[in-house]
């Protein structure tokens, strides 16, 4: 369940909650990490490291499409392994929420020839197109089937044929793109002779109707494959296809496929595949090392957990594909919270030797880069301030093992992001505070020294009222949160409160960063406005405080992180600064369901909310997420419904603002109206907003963020008025 969340201030990619584009993220760096590759004009350039001396390497004239004339308009580009071809991405299409479809063409940099991949394949219909390391052919999906084609002849070999819009080939379904963040779903051999790839079989997933009632006279439905939670999964096999003979040998991966997910394959060194299964649960997680030629497994390591176990994308989102392996493909790294923290661990290929590299009570934060000549894993990390962020690095060479070595500059305080080098001598580097501007410039490491500055200075902001503040509960719950006082606070004047809420474990909303603390719904300035604006984050949000902390709501979302955030509310309530009778709460997604349970489970507390998007039954989300934090539901289906926003609607008070896009395929239109049925069953009055069409971002359509953001702020002035009194 993707949450609405604050703009955060990225160096090299800026993205919403809502907006991200896939492919690219972050920075192409050449093969030896010395240059990297970036759009300029049209062209692509080279960037030679540190002197940051440019290199045209493809002129805009030389992408000309000779059907129509027209130049390539380059949404993303990968080279060859030699550097010698580019593969460039255009005309690209949505897949669900990512451009993940499109054209492909291959430029050579030695001849400057330009030629479109797919052959008489459909326009836009290309997926994850990518270079043998031979050089020799290009893979790719179309109609979840799998495809090579030979870069000099372009002779097109079709290696799957049964792809259908339920059996998919080389990609994923909406509930493993959703959940796990897989997209791309095959992988070349090292020796180019062999692709491995996943299946899905989503034949037995019952579709959701979509209503489409605007785009034609006569209405009609759209389909997507998506199984609710205490539904089965899809089925999902791994098979390795011989690019001579087209024949796939199946993997013979132990326990029932329907019951079990398969988030993560790469090829290991040793020339086998090496695979992460977890059970229905996601509570049990394995690694195997698969055989291609006969499929035989090998249980090299497993891991249990009584709550759940979090995937790669929770600590490398960056890069869900890739396997991290070390100290001459002996080893690979992997993360675990089996000590209760979140820390790196170096592990055998055998799964003999397991040993751990970040010492200390204490998580880390995101997996940046691994420098394999020094010897070095570069992470982030905040043991002290769960709100900021560092970077860090620690060896995994036997020789110079020991504690984690601070990277980023100890004066600046707050939050550090990084794209480093593959060679991990070169970064790109971000640093701000809630009350520091943003500063971005190029750094060498390990000494973090300046090579090139941004064109701006990170300089204390004078007439930022951005605070950081703590506040604990009644239950010694110590919770990160950031307050917004109004411009000319009077301390002995009483304001609004509006409060910002996720709470669920997707997210957290409190980061000492530049530009998270606010509000990107409202028109205009609520601080100049006269509101006090507050966001916290509890028990059950992913923050670096431990598995304990992030943990403990398992099979208690809906309950815990709502007590967690009253409780924090019945303290702020008694400032003396604070207007008891104005007390507002808004969220989006899971923090749409947060803000109904609040309004429903605690009506004395606040009395104005608005709810966007919101789960308000959790039955009737997807099983992937549901599950992982809430267990089975044919085993205690009470606590799904103990959770759930509808169970409470008997106790809305306030005013409440329902926003629903009619046409979201990740928080169905279906909960607001299970809501609707409830809160006419009680006879409680509400306001409702219904966006046909538009999807969970709710952005689709001309004037459509401009009506909701003036709904939202005129909704907001006129039950819960600012000012002082």
């Amino acid at each position: 369940m993707r949450r609405g969340v604050m703009i955060i201030l990225f160096f090299v990619v800026s993205s919403y909650a809502f907006a991200k584009a896939q492919p690219p993220r972050g920075i192409k760096w050449s093969k030896d990490g010395n240059s990297y590759y970036s759009i300029e004009a049209g062209n692509i350039i080279k960037v030679i490291l540190p002197s940051f001396k440019k290199e045209t390497v493809i002129y805009k004239e030389n992408l000309v499409n000779v059907q129509n004339g027209n130049i390539i308009s380059v949404r993303s580009f990968v080279f060859s392994e030699d550097e010698k071809k580019v593969l460039i991405y255009t005309n690209t299409k949505k897949v669900w929420r990512y451009d993940t479809r499109g054209d492909f063409w291959i430029y050579s940099i030695e001849n400057k020839s330009l030629q479109k991949l797919g052959g008489s394949l459909p326009s836009s219909s290309l997926m994850f197109a990518k270079f043998s390391p031979d050089g020799a052919k290009v893979a790719y999906t179309s109609n979840h089937n799998v495809y090579t084609e030979d870069i000099q002849t372009h002779a097109i070999t079709q290696l799957t044929l049964d792809g259908t819009d339920k059996i998919i080939n080389g990609t994923f379904d909406w509930a493993y793109e959703e959940e796990f963040g897989c997209r791309d779903g095959f992988r070349w051999s090292a020796d180019s002779k062999q692709i491995a790839y996943w299946q899905i079989d989503a034949t037995r997933i019952k579709n959701f109707l979509l209503l489409d009632n605007t785009d034609s006279i006569y209405s009609f439905t759209k389909p997507v494959e998506y199984p609710k939670v205490g539904e089965d999964p899809s089925s999902c096999k791994l098979g390795v296809v011989n690019i001579a003979t087209k024949q796939t040998t199946w993997m013979n991966v132990p326990g029932d496929a329907v019951q079990h997910y398969i988030p993560r394959m790469e090829w290991a060194p040793n020339g086998q595949l090496i695979i992460q299964q977890l059970n229905r649960k996601q509570n049990e997680s394995n690694i195997y090392l698969l055989n291609p030629s006969n499929g035989d497994a090998k249980k090299i390591f497993t891991e249990s957990d009584n709550a759940w176990i979090d995937l790669k994308t929770r600590w490398d989102d960056d890069n869900p594909k890739g396997w991290d392996f070390i100290n001459n493909d002996k080893e690979f790294l992997w993360v675990s919270e089996k000590d209760g923290w979140r820390h790196i661990y170096s592990i055998s290929l055998d799964g003999k030797k397991e040993t751990l590299l970040t010492k200390g009570n204490y998580d880390m934060i995101s997996l940046y880069a691994v420098d394999q000549l020094h010897g070095f894993v570069y992470f982030s990390a905040s043991p002290n301030n769960a709100t900021q962020k560092y970077l860090y690095r620690v060896s995994f060479n036997s020789k110079n093992k020991g504690n984690a070595e601070l990277i980023s500059p100890s004066t600046q305080k707050g939050t550090h992001t990084y794209t480093i080098s593959p060679n991990g001598l070169f970064a790109a580097h971000s640093f701000s505070s809630h009350n520091y501007t943003p500063v971005t410039e190029w750094v060498s490491l390990p000494k973090h020294n300046i090579i090139k500055e941004g064109l701006e200075k990170s300089v204390l902001d004078s007439e930022s009222n951005v605070e950081m503040i703590r506040v604990t509960t009644i239950d010694s719950i110590t919770m990160d949160g950031w307050m917004i006082k109004p411009s000319s606070f009077d301390s002995t004047k009483k304001y609004p409160v509006v409060f910002f809420v996720y709470t669920e474990p997707g997210s957290t909303t409190v980061e000492d960063s530049y530009g998270t603390a606010g509000n990107y719904l409202y028109q205009g300035n609520m601080a100049e406005d006269g509101y006090i604006q507050i966001s916290l984050d509890g028990r059950g949000t992913p923050s670096p405080k431990g598995a304990e902390w992030r943990k403990s709501i398992y099979k208690k979302v809906g309950i815990l992180n709502i007590n967690d955030q009253a409780e924090a509310v019945k303290k702020i309530r008694e400032w003396k600064f604070v207007d008891t009778s104005r007390i507002a709460v808004w969220g989006w997604s899971g923090g749409g369901s947060t803000t109904l349970n609040l309004m429903f489970q605690h009506p004395d507390l606040y009395q104005t909310g608005i709810a966007i998007a919101p789960v308000t039954y959790r039955l009737s989300y997807d099983n992937i997420y549901e599950e992982r934090y809430m267990g089975l539901p044919q085993e205690n289906r009470d606590d799904y419904i103990k959770a759930s926003a509808i169970t409470y609607a008997k106790g809305l008070k306030g005013n409440l603002l329902l926003i629903h896009g009619t046409g979201d395929d990740n928080v169905h239109y279906q909960n607001t109206e299970l809501l609707i049925n409830e809160l006419v069953r009680f006879n409680k009055n509400f306001q409702l907003m219904s966006y046909p069409n538009r999807t969970h971002g709710i952005r689709e359509g001309s004037g459509t963020w401009l009506h909701l953001t003036t709904l939202y702020t005129k909704y907001l002035r006129e039950h819960c008025p600012g000012g002082g009194r």
